[in-house]
């Protein structure tokens, strides 16, 4: 496969799959919409979500695991929810397949072995949870009930882009359950401001928190909570959710709990999650026309050593001293791959490396070790350096720390530098067109509005953020006294 990569400014939709694809994140399946995700991309799923498992629990939750299928009659005891996803759905109406006989050889779809009731492949666990929920919550004793399940959702997506929006993704999704509103607030808060540490902290990837309209909010919560990332298009991704669902679904699936004076009541929930789609949102914030940037502290490899040598003798030598290196390496808990196969010239391997977005790459050759030095290269700023191999694993391991906190500096001045605010329609439209990124403009708080604008300018309200500067302006559509600003972009 050719290594060559359209640029960004050539065609950004088609750089972004160069990447996924010739970085070995992901390729096309025979499914229409699925994607496979391929063992680089899923190493870096891998590292993504023990991260984010163990945030999990340290903040209380546990882990368990419900079915794919969701009973029809169990997906509609949610109205809202029902309504807000019945056009992604998946069916099942049969289980059983038998040979045609008008066409030897195939398969046919067995008449006599339809389902008494259809299910529903999961498009989100909400209905399947709270009917199990119902026979495990009786008492306050019994709650907060906190549980994330780690799980694949099928979505039937018309347009599909390789991890942004596929038929079937993977995910994690949190579903809790609490005593009072005022605990499901909390959990619902807490949870956003985990999936922010782990973006900022992780991903280097700045956010903005903050809540949904009632137009964008998920369906059947009574608010939505999310994180909002910028890409180097200018346009928004939503990169995290977390639901405070009130008591809707403990209404539709009758979980009623005692409370201390032996009143019954229906418990209070939420539900969060983020999904594959945030490689795709990591892809497209820090990469460059040569390839991937990932991020050191989730990179599937964080350091590869390549040597360079004519003959046994020179490997031999080159070995003695990488062996020790990596095991330094490995001793500092540094991901570390030394790459001393024959079938690739080094030139090639500098290549493939930068193309996959390995952190640091360390070149050894036998003038470097007679020198007692390496060359490093780190391939945020592509700058390189020779290093004395005296400190080297120390310095390495600072080198990586630095470019983590480097690439968030970098993410969050682009981020920054586009957020213009607006004062008028024509202003909203001009940056929208031209500078893009977050326009911060008023809204008189109308869904009404709201959808004009999204009609007219192809842009919603990606969020209203929290701790919001409240200021007396003027709608830039309707024209109508408004409180505050709020956050619009073009989004994926």
């Amino acid at each position: 496969m050719s290594k060559e990569i359209t640029s960004r400014e050539q065609d950004y939709s088609q750089w972004y799959n160069d990447l996924v694809l010739k970085g070995g994140l992901a390729d096309y399946s025979a499914v229409r919409g699925c994607m496979v995700i391929k063992p680089y991309g899923y190493a870096l799923w891998e590292n993504m979500r023990d991260v984010l498992d163990k945030m999990f629990k340290d903040t209380g939750h546990v882990n368990a695991y419900f079915p794919l299928f969701v009973p029809k009659s169990l997906f509609e005891a949610e109205e809202k929810n029902a309504e807000g996803f019945a056009k992604e759905c998946a069916i099942v109406t049969h289980y059983r397949l038998k040979n045609d006989p008008d066409k030897p050889g195939k398969l046919m779809v067995d008449p006599e072995a339809k389902l008494e009731e259809e299910l529903i492949v999961r498009p989100t666990s909400e209905a399947i949870i709270w009917n199990t929920y119902k026979g495990w919550i009786q008492s306050y004793r019994d709650l907060p009930l906190l549980i994330n399940q780690w799980a694949n959702v099928v979505r039937w997506e018309m347009r599909t882009r390789l991890f942004l929006r596929t038929a079937e993704f993977l995910w994690q999704e949190g579903h809790t359950a609490h005593a009072t509103k005022e605990e499901a607030i909390i959990e619902t808060e807490k949870m956003l401001h985990v999936y922010a540490d782990f973006a900022e902290n992780w991903m280097a990837l700045p956010v903005i928190k903050g809540v949904k309209t009632a137009n964008e909010r998920f369906a059947g919560a009574e608010d939505t909570y999310c994180i909002e990332a910028l890409m180097q298009d200018g346009k928004a991704l939503q990169a995290g959710t977390s639901h405070f669902l009130g008591q809707n679904f403990a209404k539709a699936f009758d979980v009623k709990f005692s409370d201390k004076t032996n009143q019954l009541d229906y418990v209070w929930a939420t539900s969060w999650g983020v999904s594959t789609r945030l490689i795709g949102g990591l892809v497209m914030a820090h990469s460059d026309d040569q390839g991937l940037i990932l991020p050191p502290k989730i990179a599937p490899t964080q350091v590869v050593i390549v040597p360079i040598y004519k003959g046994d003798a020179e490997k031999e030598n080159i070995d003695a001293v990488v062996n020790t290196l990596t095991a330094e390496l490995k001793s500092l808990g540094i991901r570390v791959k030394y790459d001393d196969g024959e079938n690739q010239r080094p030139g090639w391997k500098f290549a493939e490396y930068e193309m996959k977005g390995v952190p640091v790459r360390i070149a050894v050759g036998t003038r470097d070790l007679a020198n007692q030095v390496v060359e490093v290269a780190r391939r945020d700023t592509k700058e390189k350096s020779t290093i004395s191999l005296d400190g080297i694993s120390n310095y390495i391991n600072n080198l990586l720390t630095e470019i983590q906190q480097n690439m968030f500096n970098k993410a969050k001045d682009y981020r920054d530098k586009h957020i213009t605010k607006a004062n008028t329609w024509d202003e909203f439209m001009d940056i929208l067109d031209n500078k893009t990124g977050f326009v911060s403009a008023h809204w008189d708080g109308t869904s009404e509005t709201e959808d004009a604008i999204k009609e007219k300018a192809k842009a919603t309200i990606r969020c209203i953020p929290l701790n919001n500067e409240q200021e007396a302006g003027t709608c830039i559509f309707s024209g109508k006294p408004s409180s505050q600003r709020v956050l619009f972009a073009r989004a994926y």
